[in-house]
């Protein structure tokens, strides 16, 4: 079963009332068997016109276990803390690749070298 992660983009308006937020989602993350890979951090934009303000990147061993932090009772209080906190949030869940296998590398055969 294929992993799934948490892309998230946000512009943090309110500090004070984020760190609010900061400090509950972290337990409603571990609770759903999640991890957070970014939070926050350095970041640029390589290719593109993305700007984003913070980035936060999050991993779940399931689609299904991700949309149940989501929807779930601990995330959904974390989530009316940060309420008005931003000007902006957005998250985008997406389904990680079941194995390396599913895109091969190429091998070089005589006919294409």
């Amino acid at each position: 079963m294929p992993a799934a992660y948490l892309i998230v983009e946000m512009n943090v308006s309110k500090p004070e009332q984020y760190k609010e937020y900061m400090a509950r989602a972290p337990a409603a993350v571990k609770a759903a068997g999640g991890e957070y890979l970014v939070r926050g951090g350095r970041h640029e934009t390589l290719e593109g016109d993305w700007q984003p303000h913070r980035v936060a990147m999050l991993r779940f061993p399931s689609y299904e276990q991700a949309k149940a932090f989501h929807d779930g009772e601990l995330y959904t209080r974390a989530r009316s803390l940060r309420a008005g906190a931003c000007d902006y949030f957005n998250m985008v869940l997406v389904e990680g690749v079941a194995s390396r296998s599913e895109f091969p590398i190429p091998q070089k055969t005589k006919e294409s070298t």
